[in-house]
């Protein structure tokens, strides 16, 4: 969420990245509230004060035999005056907050400028795709005699639903324990294991509700399943003031994950691409701001080690500001190769989202020096995506004959197994 302090001082910058956004300029509209709201504030003080010195002269007036009335129907008429601009200040708080609230966040001066995808910038691309002497099918025709089934699964929930057997749920389990192990032993991430569920606040706070409600699935209870561990894991600080000794935190979490997929009719229908429910291990940051824009890259490196440990080649593209999420500042995807469907997919997205949701969620930290708090910047990544890393296995290390051979880093986990083969 935007600080209106910020906007009063930067108010060209603030319209500037809302027009880059594709927004119009919204700081004069914004700031005429702000300045009714602290010019009532200033009349309410004065009536506070005034009020005071009222009632003390009742007392004094009482004691000394006089007439008080007066001076009593002043105090009541105060009151009643400061209950009304009470009520206004209220209502105009709202009425900002939910405005600001409503506005994402401005692009870094370095995001490239575009109106989507096809704008993004690629930073760099790491491995060679692999040159097949058969014709490279794509994953779900692989995994149906490994062990994916989609039938069994549209039986019992419908569609963008899988379930995983055999051969298939233990490569997804070796991949999130791969994934884990790599992020705590070698790159300093704290393991965690967190709710599913979570209330209202928590999405709020970084920046899933209220805009993106129908994105998720709600349930009894005024629960939300979470959409990623982002959630759960940068609430952590979520009401914290942390000593600015013990930044960054770094915190990684495998879970299973759940969205509607609201408005992607008809995209990646077969498959694992694109599910309601999938598995993912995140990884969050907290940092002083002074260090977010390196953490980026030093996620981003985290998310890029998982492929290249796999073999799995990727590029990295740094997204323009019309494909830019909703609380991102500056955002680097990773794709991954996938031979059989003849393209690059996303495999992981890191984000440095600033003090965007440390606003949201009143998560700050004391400086060593000076007085005063700060809002903590947030940094968020998957570490990667399960569910398609399994898809990138099964279509860069397929064979000929229908077996997909286990990339070496995945061996330990599978029981030294090399090559999962077809039940047919």
């Amino acid at each position: 969420m935007h600080d209106i302090k910020w906007i009063r001082d930067n108010p060209e910058a603030f319209d500037q990245g809302l027009t880059r956004r594709g927004l119009a300029p919204l700081s004069a509209e914004l700031l005429a509230l702000d300045e009714t709201r602290r010019t009532s504030q200033a009349d309410l003080n004065a009536l506070q004060a005034r009020r005071n010195e009222a009632s003390k002269s009742i007392g004094k007036v009482k004691k000394e035999g006089g007439d008080a009335q007066a001076l009593m129907d002043e105090v009541a008429a105060i009151k009643a005056r400061m209950a009304d601009i009470e009520a206004e200040n209220a209502r105009i708080d709202t009425d900002l907050r939910d405005r600001l609230a409503a506005l994402p966040n401005t692009p870094d001066a370095d995001v490239p400028d575009g109106p989507d995808e096809d704008h993004n910038v690629e930073i760099r691309r790491w491995g060679e795709p692999r040159a097949f002497e058969f014709e490279p099918r794509e994953h779900f025709d692989i995994g149906a005699p490994l062990g994916m089934d989609f039938e069994t699964a549209a039986r019992q929930s419908g569609a963008r639903f899988v379930i995983l057997k055999g051969p298939m749920a233990r490569l997804e389990r070796a991949l999130a324990q791969f994934m884990l192990d790599l992020h705590t032993s070698e790159h300093g991430y704290t393991e965690v294991n967190t709710p599913a569920l979570v209330r209202d606040d928590a999405l709020f706070g970084t920046a899933q509700l209220p805009k993106f409600a129908e994105d998720l699935f709600k349930v009894d209870g005024g629960f939300w399943l979470i959409p990623t561990a982002e959630v759960t894991l940068t609430n952590m600080v979520g009401g914290q003031i942390l000593d600015e000794t013990a930044l960054p935190l770094r915190y990684t979490a495998f879970t299973q994950c759940f969205r509607s997929e609201a408005g992607a009719a008809g995209k990646d229908t077969r498959g694992m691409i694109r599910m309601h429910q999938f598995e993912k291990v995140e990884l969050v940051s907290i940092v002083h701001p002074d260090q977010s824009r390196a953490e980026l890259d030093r996620k981003t490196a985290c998310a890029e080690e998982v492929l290249k440990r796999l073999g799995l080649p990727f590029r990295t593209v740094a997204l323009c500001t019309g494909d830019l999420g909703f609380a991102a500042h500056r955002t680097h995807d990773i794709e991954v190769w996938l031979p059989g469907a003849g393209r690059y997919r996303e495999i992981s997205s890191c984000s440095n989202v600033g003090a965007f949701q440390a606003r949201r969620m009143d998560a700050r930290f004391r400086p060593s020096e000076g007085k005063g708090t700060l809002p903590v910047h947030t940094l968020n990544g998957s570490g990667l995506a399960v569910g398609r890393t399994l898809v990138a296995v099964l279509e860069n290390y397929q064979t000929a004959d229908g077996s997909v051979t286990v990339p070496e880093a995945l061996r330990p986990y599978m029981g030294g197994q090399e090559v999962l083969k077809p039940d047919v």
